[in-house]
């Protein structure tokens, strides 16, 4: 059993603070992964954090457990916390999520979807984003966009 689930157990349905962190995965267009998860939304791979993981180790471990990718050199773009950030599950649980972005230009693997999670990817420009998306992923991808594309903009 998970911290998560071991959590839950305890609490229930409560709202907690919990903390994550997620991937920009970019390619060499400057484009953004994206993922397509089982609940029908578009997201950044990532998840929440196991007891004793750092946050890099936790954008990491889910991004290879969603994508199949294995990340190289990772740079923090943030931390977003909040009231925005109240997240409700299917199953009735709430939490508001303290989330460490990380841009991750160097990946190596294959894009698959080996935990079941994930229904599909795109590689999407930084300004042409879904609009079933997480708001904090939107949030993140939106103020930090200029740190995003940098590559892309020093090809021009």
């Amino acid at each position: 059993m998970g911290y998560m689930e071991e959590l839950r157990a305890l609490v229930g349905h409560r709202c907690v603070i919990l903390n994550g962190s997620v991937a920009v995965v970019t390619d060499e267009k400057g484009r953004v992964l994206l993922q397509h998860r089982d609940d029908g939304r578009w997201g950044l791979p990532g998840g929440l954090m196991e007891l004793g993981e750092s946050c890099e180790e936790t954008a990491r471990r889910e991004t290879k457990e969603e994508t199949g990718l294995d990340l190289g050199a990772l740079t923090l773009l943030g931390v977003w916390s909040g009231a925005g950030t109240l997240c409700r599950v299917k199953n009735g649980d709430e939490f508001y999520a303290v989330t460490a972005a990380y841009r991750a230009e160097d990946w190596s693997g294959t894009l698959r979807a080996p935990d079941g999670e994930s229904l599909g990817f795109a590689w999407t420009e930084p300004d042409e984003l879904p609009e079933n998306m997480p708001a904090t992923h939107r949030r993140i991808l939106t103020e930090r966009r200029d740190v995003i594309i940098r590559r892309e903009r020093k090809g021009d």
